[in-house]
This record gives C-alpha cells, sequence and structure tokens, in this order.
C-alpha cells in the first residue's frame, strides 16, 4: 500500500530546495508556486461542459481526423495490456480516447477521459500537462505525479506539432498496473513518440496536399524533417524538425525561397539556372514520351526540329 501521507511530504520537501534537481520537481514547483496546488489534496481534472467540449472537437477537427488511423494502431499494440489512450489539444483536453471495455471505470474515475483537462494547473505533474508545459516527450512513472491520488499511474507522453511546427496537442499512454517496470515504461514512450512523430508528418502532408516534400538531411537522420515544395521550388512549409535544421522561419518562408537555397545544393554561374531549368523541362518530356522525340515536341509544343537543336545544344542525345 502506498503511504499518501510520506508523498505530500516528500513533493514539500523537494519543491520547497533551492534548486531543481530534476524536471519532475520543476513541475512539482510550478504546480505549487504557479497554480497553488497542495500535494494531499484529493481531485480529478477539470471537465468541460458538453458545449465547451464540442467546441474543443471543432477546433481541432484536423488534428482528430490525422490521428484517428494511429491512434487506432497504437492501441492494437498496447490495448492488452491494460493502457489507456488520450488525445488531446494544446491545452490539455482529452479529444479521443482509447481503452479496453474491461479497464473503462478505473481509468473514467481517474478522469482518463474525453472531455477532462490534463494541464498542470487542472491535476499537477502529469504525463500531458508537463509535456505541453515543457514542450518535450515525458514519462511520469506513479510517484512522479504531484498528487498523492495519483501516484498509481504511470504514463508517457509526446507532444504533437501542426505544419508550423506550433504546439497543436498531445499523444498518451497510461497505465495504472502495478507490474508496469521502468523498462516497459522506457519502451511505451518510445511507441508513443514514434506515433506521435506520425500524427505530425500526416498534419503537415495534408496542409500541403500536392506538393512535393523533400527530406532534409540532419545530423540525426531524422524522417520528420520534411519541406513541402511546389512546382516552381519555392519552400512552401517545414516540419519542425526542418526549420531548426535550416533555420528557417514563417516569414523567410512567406517571402519564397528556393529549395535549393535553403539545401544549399551547388549553384552554378549567373544565367545557369534557365538552362538547367530548360534541361529539366526536356528531359522530363523525353522520358514521359519513352524517348519518342516527336512526342516530346507535341508535348512540348515546338516542331521536332526545334527540339533536336535545343538537344544538340544542351547535350541531350
Amino acid at each position: 500500500m502506498h503511504d499518501y501521507s510520506a508523498h505530500a511530504d516528500q513533493v514539500y520537501a523537494s519543491a520547497q530546495s533551492a534548486a531543481a534537481s530534476s524536471s519532475v520537481v520543476a513541475s512539482w514547483r510550478r504546480c505549487m508556486v504557479m497554480h497553488r496546488l497542495a500535494p494531499e489534496e484529493k481531485r480529478l481534472p477539470m471537465r468541460l461542459t458538453s458545449q465547451e467540449f464540442q467546441t474543443a472537437l471543432e477546433r481541432s477537427e484536423r488534428l482528430v481526423a490525422e490521428a484517428a488511423n494511429e491512434l487506432d494502431r497504437l492501441f492494437l499494440a498496447v490495448g492488452k495490456a491494460g493502457c489507456c489512450l488520450l488525445l488531446t489539444d494544446r491545452n490539455g483536453i482529452a479529444l479521443e480516447r482509447r481503452g479496453a471495455v474491461g479497464d473503462d471505470k478505473e481509468f473514467h474515475d481517474l478522469g482518463l477521459w474525453p472531455g477532462s483537462v490534463w494541464t498542470e494547473a487542472s491535476i499537477g505533474t502529469n504525463g500531458i500537462g508537463t509535456a505541453l508545459a515543457d514542450e518535450r516527450a515525458v514519462a511520469i512513472f506513479r510517484d512522479q505525479h504531484f498528487f498523492s491520488s495519483n501516484i498509481n499511474l504511470s504514463c508517457t507522453t509526446a507532444p504533437i506539432r501542426d505544419h508550423r511546427g506550433q504546439l497543436a496537442g498531445a499523444l498518451d499512454i497510461s497505465s495504472c498496473r502495478d507490474d508496469v517496470s521502468d523498462g516497459t515504461l522506457a519502451i511505451l514512450s518510445q511507441t508513443v513518440r514514434d506515433a506521435a512523430v506520425r500524427i505530425e508528418l500526416n498534419l503537415f502532408r495534408s496542409a500541403f496536399a500536392g506538393a512535393r516534400f523533400v527530406m532534409v538531411p540532419t545530423d540525426i537522420a531524422s524522417t520528420s524533417a520534411l519541406l513541402a515544395v511546389d512546382r516552381n521550388d519555392l519552400v512552401l512549409g517545414a516540419t519542425r524538425a526542418a526549420r531548426l535544421a535550416l533555420k528557417l522561419d514563417d516569414h523567410r518562408i512567406a517571402v519564397g525561397i528556393p529549395a535549393s537555397d535553403v539545401l544549399r545544393e551547388q549553384q552554378g554561374a549567373a544565367g545557369e539556372d534557365l538552362i538547367e531549368a530548360e534541361r529539366a523541362a526536356l528531359l522530363r518530356a523525353l522520358s514521359r514520351a519513352n524517348g519518342n522525340v516527336s512526342q516530346a515536341a507535341a508535348a512540348l509544343g515546338m516542331s521536332r526540329s526545334t527540339l533536336h537543336r535545343k538537344m544538340n545544344r544542351l547535350n541531350l542525345h
């Protein structure tokens, strides 16, 4: 049996120390100083009214739609292990849930349910609230929670960012099982981070439907570093990983910058860009025509002899 009084004493002692020794202790201090919470207090997360919840759902309609398949896939992997999944918006409001029917009562009693608010201000240190506050993936293991009433809970959460790299929500896996170990939580943490990245990529692709996507080389070989590029090679958008790698922001993207420039591809002398553009256009036409010069010329709206002259000039024979 857990000693709830001892947990509250530990929170008070750690949070009141001269310096925060960890991100968890820093969160405990925020809960006490900023949010005026007491660890011995028994409380559930705040809940929205039906109308407020409907408004939150409508506000995050795209997030919910792009996350649905990933939530289903993730639940198939961890649902039988007694885990509950929550998708929240950037304000910690639980929008979607996946859980086994047999576990519903326990999670409902804890407030792990759509319409609940899992910010630090609402329910103290917890996976969702602390991940949103720190804007990074976190795992909160049992007595790392702020409230004594939540120390049976283990959760791991990853933030989700939108197509502009801004915080859009969070994805959480929670468990009340006694046999959850640090090792198990570490595996779940990687699983939830991977799922959050896939949701981010879904959001990015849907925001720039019809664009060409270019993977940005990074030091960590991140698959989430993508550029959305239009037919003129101008950057339309960039994921957060790409923005960090290439030092891009909304202003640089809005003014229009060629992908070849931000990727620092080798630039030719003045005038060579037009030549290379013409070469690329001819090569595309010839490829689409399977090398048939007459068909390629017709597609380009020029005579066969004109195309031959251009091919000779550009050494395309």
